[in-house]
C-alpha cells in the first residue's frame, strides 16, 4: 500500500542559473508572473501570506496579488481580519508564490504598510458589484451563527444599497516592501536551483546561490 512517505515526483521542467536572472528581483518576479499568466495557470497571481500574532504564533492564508511595482507587492483585505490584527502587532510578513506546472517558487520577506484610502476606494469600486456587497456584509474573521444569517445580511444590504456600495472603513490594502527574495526552480533528484536576493549597505541587490 502506498503511504505519504512514498509520494514523490521528479522536478524536471527547467533549470535556473545566475546568468539567467535579472539583477533587479522585481523585474525577475514580473517575468515569472507574466509567464505564469501567459500559460493560463489557474490562480497564477495567488500567494500564501504568512504573518505572526503578538505571541509569535505563525498564521498563513492564500490571498491574491493585485499590484507589483518597484515599491512592493499589494493586496486588499479587511483590516479587522486576523491577518490585519497580526500585521498591526507585527508589520512583517512573508509571501510565497508556487507554480506547480513549472516547478517554481518565489519567497519574498519584508515589512508591510497600509495603502492609501484613495487606493482602497479606487480598487474597491473596480471590483464586481457582488464582491463589493459581500465585502460590505462580512465582518471578516468574526464568528457568525449560520450562513443564513450572513446571507440575510447580504440581501438586506442589497435592498437598501440601490446598486451602490459604501466601502467599509475597515476595508483596504497593504503593501509588502521587499527586503529579500528567494527564487526556486525544482530540479531532478532534488538538486534544486535556489537563488536569494539581499541588499548590501549601499542598497544594491546581491544574488547568491544556495544549496538545495
Amino acid at each position: 500500500m502506498t503511504t505519504l512517505a512514498d509520494t514523490r515526483r521528479e522536478y524536471d521542467f527547467s533549470s535556473l542559473s545566475k546568468k539567467q536572472l535579472n539583477q533587479d528581483p522585481i523585474e525577475q518576479m514580473n517575468l515569472w508572473l507574466e509567464q505564469a499568466k501567459q500559460a493560463e495557470f489557474k490562480d497564477a497571481t495567488c500567494m500564501t501570506l504568512s504573518t505572526t500574532d503578538k505571541n509569535g504564533m505563525p498564521d498563513s492564508r492564500i490571498v491574491l496579488l493585485k499590484q507589483v511595482d518597484e515599491s512592493g507587492f499589494s493586496w486588499y483585505t479587511n483590516y479587522a481580519s486576523h491577518k490585519g490584527q497580526q500585521l498591526l502587532d507585527n508589520p512583517q510578513a512573508c509571501l510565497l508564490f508556487y507554480w506547480r506546472d513549472v516547478d517554481r517558487q518565489v519567497k519574498i520577506q519584508g515589512t508591510v504598510e497600509k495603502l492609501s484610502t484613495k487606493d482602497a476606494e479606487e480598487y474597491f469600486h473596480s471590483r464586481p458589484l457582488e464582491s463589493q456587497f459581500s465585502a460590505a456584509a462580512s465582518n471578516q474573521s468574526q464568528p457568525v451563527d449560520s450562513r443564513k444569517q450572513l446571507e440575510d445580511k447580504l440581501e438586506q444590504l442589497k435592498k437598501t444599497g440601490n446598486n451602490t456600495v459604501t466601502r467599509p472603513e475597515s476595508w483596504g490594502g497593504y503593501r509588502l516592501l521587499p527586503e529579500s527574495f528567494e527564487f526556486w526552480q525544482g530540479r531532478e533528484n532534488r538538486l534544486h536551483d535556489r537563488f536569494t536576493y539581499t541588499k548590501d549597505d549601499s542598497g544594491k541587490w546581491l544574488i547568491t546561490r544556495l544549496q538545495p
